[in-house]
Formats: structure tokens, C-alpha cells, sequence
């Protein structure tokens, strides 16, 4: 009897109700860990338009490239851009990234520290700690010590860092251990869009081998460096430098390839409408369907809009390789799971 009528007195009292009435929750005091990913950060003016942070994603509607409207000056500058409420933060968008610096950052596993370095050089070295296994093989290759761990994260110390690629060298995870070049980025990134461009132009031209490819084939093609190494060069007159940005946009690079044949086009304009850039446009005076391939996004959404199959849709893979002692890229062209054939 007398727990009961303690009770009733407890609950009686004024503090406890003015308690109870007014709560309030403190604050939580939250420390972001060092591998921490956060949403994917877009950098639009690195953005070649190649479309394999799409490829990558594997959250649906995650990720989607635009392309911004023409101007009187200026083509609209095509980019990617993330739903929050669909993105996984899994980071394979940045990691795919072909343009350097990347489009995409993800997370301090992707950012670059451009930091004093009191010996000239055109490399700088930094972990990315998407990639890294912590076997602390850089480490023990270091001759300066300039790789250390902290937090169980590899860092690299860009003023005691002498260039000397050991490191590189030495790491075991490919792509873990970068070796970048901080200047000239313009330059690299017209050699990316060029290898990309190209490689397009190539598989395009395979039209025929394209068409009879069905669900369960592959292609495999081989497209020697040396068809664009001049070109390469006429932008950036440095082999080292211009062979390494090569490699690095092929290596994990996927593209998607939209191809038309107007032969069956009955020009009913169902894509001219549903084009999201107005690469598909209507000429009414030739009664025919235009498609300017430089605004095309290769969403795919004219090939899933198209009634009579006009167009058709691939995913390809590079590699870069060397193959009797020359560098080719080799290429595996596949249909998209979309394809209706």
C-alpha cells in the first residue's frame, strides 16, 4: 500500500510533470569516420559526357547525365547529377570516373591535395583509400618515409615525397596507389575525350557486326593506340604522360553505344518528343527525324520509345593491352539488357 501511494505522490508533483511536459532530447554529438562516404559531389566542368558513372550505378534513377541548354556563345555543358533519395553512396560512380581530376568525388578517397612539394616534379602521388588493402607495401618502399598511417588510413606526405614511383610499384591493388599529373588538366582531359570519341567512331562503324550480334554474343575488337597517338601528342607532347591518361581512362571504362538505322524510320516523332537534349528533331519540309550525336546523352530513352526498332542499344568495355608489342585497346561489345532482340 505504501509503494502505491508513493507512486501517486511521484507522479503528483510539479517538477515531474513540468519534466515530462517539456522534454527535450540533447543533441547527439556524431564524429564522421575518416572513411566516411557521403553523397557523391559533381564537379560538372571535368565531365566529358562518356555516361559510365550511369553504367556503374547500381541503385535505379541514382544517377542520370543532362546536358545544360545552347547559348549564343556556348554548347550546353553535359554533366552528371545525383538523387539523393535513390543514391546508395556506394562510391562506384567515382570510381569508374574516367576524367582526371575526376567529375565525381565520393568521400576523401577521391580528393586531390595539391600541397607544397620542394622537389619539381610532374607526378603527385596520393592513396586512394577506396581502393587501398592496408598491406603497407608503399610503406616499406618508401626511401624518404614520406608514406605513413594514420587512423588506419595510408597517407602520403607531398613534402617529404620525391616522385620516385616506388610506391607505385610496389602496390599489389592496381588503381590503389595513383600517380597523378597536376598540371596541364585541360590538355588531359581533351586526350580522354579523344580516345572516348574514337572508340565511338570505331564501334559505329561496325554496323553490320552490330546488327546481327544477338542476346547471348559478344564482339571482340582490337583498336591499335597508334591510330590516335599523333593526335594524343598534338595536344600533349609528352609520352609518358599522354600513355598513362590513355590507360587510365580505358582501364574499368564502359560506354554505352546508341546506333540508328533510318531505313526503318516511319518518322511517327515519338523520340523527337521524349528526348530530354533535343538531339532528335523533326524536319518538316523532308518529312524526316535528325539525330545530332554531339547533344546525345545515349540515355536510351529513344530506344525504349521507338515502335519499329530504329534503334538499338550496346554497352562496351575497354582494356588496354599490349599485343605482339604494340598497345592496343580491346574492345567487348555486348547488347544492353534493355535490347529487345
Amino acid at each position: 500500500m505504501s509503494s502505491v501511494i508513493w507512486y501517486l505522490y511521484e507522479f503528483a508533483r510539479k517538477t515531474w510533470l513540468e519534466g515530462f511536459t517539456n522534454a527535450k532530447s540533447k543533441h547527439d554529438i556524431v564524429e564522421k569516420p575518416d572513411r566516411f562516404r557521403n553523397f557523391p559531389e559533381v564537379i560538372k566542368e571535368y565531365c566529358i559526357g562518356c555516361g559510365a558513372c550511369t553504367l556503374s550505378c547500381p541503385s535505379p534513377n541514382a544517377i542520370k547525365l543532362v546536358r545544360e541548354q545552347d547559348d549564343d556563345e556556348n554548347d550546353g555543358m553535359t554533366h552528371p547529377i545525383i538523387n539523393v533519395s535513390a543514391c546508395i553512396r556506394c562510391g562506384f560512380c567515382a570510381e569508374v570516373c574516367p576524367s582526371n581530376p575526376k567529375t565525381i568525388l565520393c568521400g576523401e578517397n577521391h580528393l586531390i591535395r595539391e600541397e607544397f612539394n620542394i622537389i619539381p616534379s610532374k607526378r603527385e602521388y596520393i592513396v586512394d583509400d577506396f581502393l587501398c588493402i592496408r598491406c603497407k607495401k608503399c610503406l616499406k618502399s618508401c626511401p624518404v618515409d614520406a608514406i605513413s598511417e594514420a587512423n588506419n588510413k595510408i597517407q602520403v606526405n607531398q613534402a617529404k615525397c620525391i616522385s620516385c614511383g616506388d610506391c607505385l610499384k610496389s602496390c599489389p591493388v592496381k588503381g590503389a596507389m595513383k600517380g597523378l599529373f597536376i598540371d596541364n588538366l585541360e590538355d588531359q582531359k581533351a586526350i580522354i575525350r579523344l580516345v572516348v570519341n574514337s572508340l565511338e567512331k570505331y564501334i559505329e562503324s561496325k554496323e553490320k557486326e552490330l546488327k546481327g550480334l544477338s542476346k547471348d554474343e559478344f564482339l571482340k575488337y582490337q583498336f591499335n593506340v597508334s591510330k590516335i597517338w599523333d593526335d594524343a601528342l598534338a595536344i600533349l607532347p609528352d609520352e609518358e604522360i599522354a600513355l598513362e591518361i590513355i590507360e587510365n581512362a580505358i582501364n574499368r571504362l564502359e560506354i554505352r553505344i546508341i546506333t540508328r538505322d533510318e531505313s526503318k524510320c516511319n518518322n511517327c516523332r515519338l523520340c523527337v518528343d521524349e528526348c530530354p537534349t533535343g538531339s532528335l528533331t523533326y524536319n518538316p519540309e523532308k518529312n524526316e527525324v535528325k539525330w545530332n550525336q554531339s547533344k546525345c546523352l545515349r540515355c536510351s530513352i529513344c530506344y525504349q520509345t521507338c515502335p519499329f526498332c530504329v534503334i538499338d542499344n550496346f554497352i562496351a568495355k575497354f582494356l588496354l593491352d599490349d599485343v605482339d608489342d604494340e598497345m592496343n585497346i580491346l574492345i567487348t561489345i555486348k547488347k544492353a539488357q534493355l535490347s529487345n532482340n
